[in-house]
């Protein structure tokens, strides 16, 4: 069963989105982003200038094949555009249709009225359904 995280009062998701991602390039995995389509374009833009010492390969889903079977972090708004991955990142409102086939699924949730919101449907979606939920405040780390 996918193991769900939910990231909360994330102050800038695209820039947490960009640290999660280094991380996991780090340690090899290759990784799924799931979200609309602008803001995985800014997202796309941000992993380009994130780290002036660190690469972050990734592309979009619409990359040619040999280009998705080599770089370990795609872009997509939809899961089924995804290689299978061990870990999906979502960057949008509504339980993205598909997460169960990834390993582990993590939810960036900001400090958003509305985001927070989206963010509780979705948790209740999940608990609904039996999956065990970890819950990460990074205000609390602050």
């Amino acid at each position: 069963m996918t193991e769900v995280a939910f990231h909360f009062n994330v102050a800038d998701k695209l820039d947490h989105a960009c640290r999660l991602l280094r991380k996991a390039h780090a340690a090899g995995g290759p990784v799924g982003v799931v979200g609309p389509a602008a803001t995985l374009e800014a997202l796309n833009t941000r992993l380009w200038s994130f780290s002036a010492l660190d690469f972050i390969p990734h592309c979009m889903a619409t990359a040619p094949a040999p280009m998705l079977e080599s770089t370990p972090i795609v872009l997509a708004e939809t899961c089924e555009r995804l290689p299978r991955t061990g870990v999906l990142v979502h960057l949008g409102e509504q339980v993205p249709a598909g997460f169960e086939r990834f390993e582990r699924l993590i939810e960036l949730v900001s400090t958003d009225e509305a985001d927070r919101n989206h963010a509780r449907q979705r948790w209740r979606h999940y608990a609904e359904r039996g999956y065990e939920i970890q819950r990460h405040d990074l205000a609390m780390k602050e």
